[in-house]
């Protein structure tokens, strides 16, 4: 059996492996969730939150914007602070307050060292241990002390405050960059404390015979005794072990396999006079959309930014009542999806043409319809987000065509269901155009054959988002939101690329078809090697079992190794830029690949690594370095990747029309500086800042305004306008180069005509 055949088998098996771990983990979550009782109730009975509450308070936090604004277990926006960490040590406060004036009549502050010592520990087993109580006709309540009844009530009139317009929160609530009235009606501020409740709750509650709680003892507050547990540290240390012996591995690997040469390139560009078909000229519409989104996608992230010194204000224009931070947050997030998305789209119509020479019947109408699909989502998903944040709709209306609170996935499910709808259209085109390939035993088959398989999970994946209802439990929405935003977004859409660009250099004849499909095989068995489990690490803390810690510190580890030698990647691509003299016309198109590798190691890499230890996330989630890492890998390997198709494509699309290059040069440089000044003169420095913050008060503290809006953080955000403005200007290098196209290109068609005119005269 040839090693291309058994590498086929691995990749079939990892396939099944790792989708039965996923699921079997699933289940597990779902059975081991934490509980939202029917009541918490007090001693005498008397019920302070139901479970309705709960639920419809947290549907009242999903339509002010959820984790756009502050975040819950650490997932969320980073200006505003994670209500969980906020409310366990308001909470904390108020009970020892309470207690020391009761027994000492004293605030806490004043007593001795030894006397709060004592009210500490008294405040630990009042608030960790589990009274979940299950009775005989199925309901469950919580009993809660009377201290802690007092501490619940006093601080839920600081919530009710904060979330309405009390002018006394004005500050607060412009540090936090929340908009006056964020939830205007008292009743669903009443709900959305119990939903905020049930979530600080779980975060300090054990389970029941374990001495750590739902959420693995997170977020990190020795005072209550949240502390890392020993599964955390363990497979922490563990993880880094298969790091380096899954890089040294692959190194042995890679160093022992036998590299051909490189092929001789043909005289003549194998591409350049290849005449576009209609449906693939059709596709040049996408390209043009994902630049505009791009350029409004920077504008708004420059507002954001913003925010996060001027909370209710853009340079003194009181703009937050019009598009207040958890709009602008949400657009910025979601247009990173669509454009990218739109490129990625975009190429897969016009490659899988370009694969078999086929073009089927409507097909150019297909590609027409579904682009004028997937602008009516875009914008009305838009639409009904910053309806869904003003609250102009009710709680029902809101799930349907409003803000669902998740992010990356914010769209009302409305508009949720009919971007699916897209994507399955989009596979039905792509497996029109590419069948006859699919049927052609060639050389390049078992590329294809990746490329298409990709195709069917891109199509497919996104469906994951919808196993999440109106009211399911929190741990079961963040399984199931991951699964749309790591397996979708960073893995199907990743092994879709891979193979794009080796089908690309094998058309080129810069690749030999042997190697390419060896590499596309072995690096998509690779990555999902670590990638499809690796999911898990974003759920340690999501409400779900210690085994989650387990499999995702090994498994996320494995997902770094193959970027180890990614920088061997980025040499040989930038080499072929110049391996004939026809590949001037692909210059900037390869050296995008290129800075695709490098962002890879860096971003996804480097900086990914950061934040994946389960001890290293225990301390930094949701804090600036997730920023950090978020930025140097989305813009940086996906956003550089989109761009770079986007060129090649472009390339076939215009034929012999003369580029300007001083454009692309342009934007080539200012995107890749611009990027790298707001990641490492800002966010990382921020993100560093706020890590000692946690060490030394607890992570409610690195994500206070005494932390956000210290001088020095004030300071090192204001570090972000020189990476901004070099970046935007890369964006607007962008635009005026596709400007330019359009323009030649009409006055190209406007000059044939005039010809013709002339001739039939």
């Amino acid at each position: 059996m040839s090693k291309l055949k058994l590498t086929a088998i691995a990749l079939i098996a990892v396939l099944i492996a790792s989708f039965t771990v996923l699921l079997s983990i699933g289940s597990d979550i779902y059975r081991e969730k934490p509980p939202i009782p029917t009541a918490f109730v007090a001693t005498d009975g008397q019920t302070l939150f139901s479970k309705d509450d709960v639920e419809q308070g947290q549907l009242v936090w999903r339509s002010m914007g959820g984790h756009q604004l502050g975040s819950i277990w650490g997932h969320g926006s980073y200006v505003a602070p994670d209500w969980t960490a906020d409310w366990l040590h308001r909470e904390a406060r108020a009970w020892l307050n309470i207690t020391s004036q009761e027994r000492f009549k004293q605030d806490f502050d004043s007593l001795s060292s030894e006397k709060q010592a004592g009210l500490e520990q008294l405040l630990r087993e009042d608030i960790r241990h589990n009274t979940v109580i299950i009775n005989t006709d199925d309901t469950t309540q919580v009993t809660l002390s009377r201290t802690r009844i007092l501490a619940i009530e006093e601080i839920s009139q600081h919530y009710l405050s904060l979330f309405g317009d009390d002018p006394k929160l004005y500050t607060l609530r412009e540090q936090y960059a929340m908009k006056e009235g964020t939830v205007p009606s008292l009743a669903r501020r009443e709900q959305l404390n119990a939903f905020l409740f049930w979530g600080a709750w779980a975060a300090i509650t054990e389970r029941p015979g374990l001495d750590y709680t739902y959420t693995n003892n997170w977020p990190f507050d020795p005072q209550l005794g949240n502390t890392p547990t020993s599964s955390n540290i363990v497979w922490s240390i563990l993880s880094i072990v298969t790091l380096i012996a899954g890089i040294g591995g692959l190194v042995w690997y890679h160093a022992s396999g036998k590299h051909e040469p490189l092929p001789e390139p043909t005289a003549q560009d194998p591409l350049f006079f290849k005449k576009p078909t209609p449906s693939q000229k059709a596709v040049g519409k996408y390209f043009v959309t994902a630049i505009g989104l791009f350029l409004l996608q920077i504008f708004l992230g420059g507002i954001t930014a913003h925010y996060a010194v001027e909370g209710q204000e853009f340079y003194g224009l009181p703009l937050a009542e019009i598009l207040p931070y958890s709009v602008t947050r949400t657009w910025h997030t979601q247009l990173a999806v669509f454009w990218i998305a739109t490129t990625w789209l975009g190429t897969g119509l016009y490659i899988a043409s370009a694969l078999s020479g086929h073009e089927p019947k409507y097909q150019r109408l297909g590609v027409n319809v579904l682009w004028a699909a997937l602008v009516v989502v875009v914008l009305g998903s838009m639409a009904g987000e910053w309806a869904g944040v003003q609250q102009y709709f009710d709680l029902d209306m809101n799930f349907l065509f409003g803000h669902q609170g998740y992010e990356y996935i914010d769209l009302g499910r409305v508009w949720q269901v009919l971007l699916l709808g897209g994507l399955l259209i989009w596979l039905g085109l792509v497996t029109a155009a590419i069948r006859p390939a699919l049927k052609n035993q060639g050389e390049m088959s078992p590329v294809i054959w990746v490329l298409y398989s990709s195709c069917i999970a891109i199509g497919l994946f996104y469906g994951a988002g919808l196993f999440m209802g109106k009211h399911t439990n929190l741990a079961i929405a963040e399984y199931w939101r991951w699964w749309v935003v790591h397996l979708w977004v960073e893995g199907f859409f990743e092994t879709f690329a891979t193979s794009v660009i080796a089908l690309m250099l094998v058309r080129l004849g810069l690749i030999r078809t042997r190697s390419a499909n060896a590499a596309v095989l072995f690096t998509t068995l690779i990555f999902l090697t670590g990638g499809l489990i690796g999911t898990l690490h974003h759920l340690y803390f999501t409400g779900a079992p210690t085994s989650v810690v387990a499999w995702g510190a090994i498994f996320s580890a494995l997902e770094v190794v193959p970027l180890a030698i990614i920088g061997y990647e980025a040499v040989e691509s930038y080499r072929m830029r110049q391996a004939a003299p026809w590949m001037i016309r692909y210059r900037w198109a390869i050296m995008f690949f290129v800075a695709t590798a490098f962002w890879n190691l860096v971003g996804a890499g480097v900086l990914g690594f950061l934040i994946n230890p389960p001890i290293a996330l225990y301390f930094i989630q949701g804090l600036n370095t997730t920023a950090t890492h978020a930025h140097a890998a989305f813009m940086g390997v996906y956003g550089m990747l989109g761009i770079g198709l986007m060129l090649f494509c472009t390339r076939g699309l215009t034929g012999q029309m003369q580029w300007n290059e001083k454009l692309l040069k342009g934007a080539f440089w200012s995107l890749n500086i611009g990027l790298a000044g707001m990641v490492f003169m800002s966010l990382l420095p921020v993100g560093i800042t706020q890590f000692f913050a946690v060490i030394e008060n607890g992570y409610w503290f690195a994500r206070s305004p005494e932390v956000i809006h210290s001088p020095l953080v004030e300071t090192l955000v204001w570090m972000r306008v020189p990476g901004d403005v070099v970046f935007g200007i890369g964006g607007l290098f962008m635009g005026l180069f596709f400007f330019d196209i359009i323009k030649k290109a009409i006055g190209t068609k406007t000059q044939t005509v005039e010809e013709g005119i002339s001739t039939e005269a």
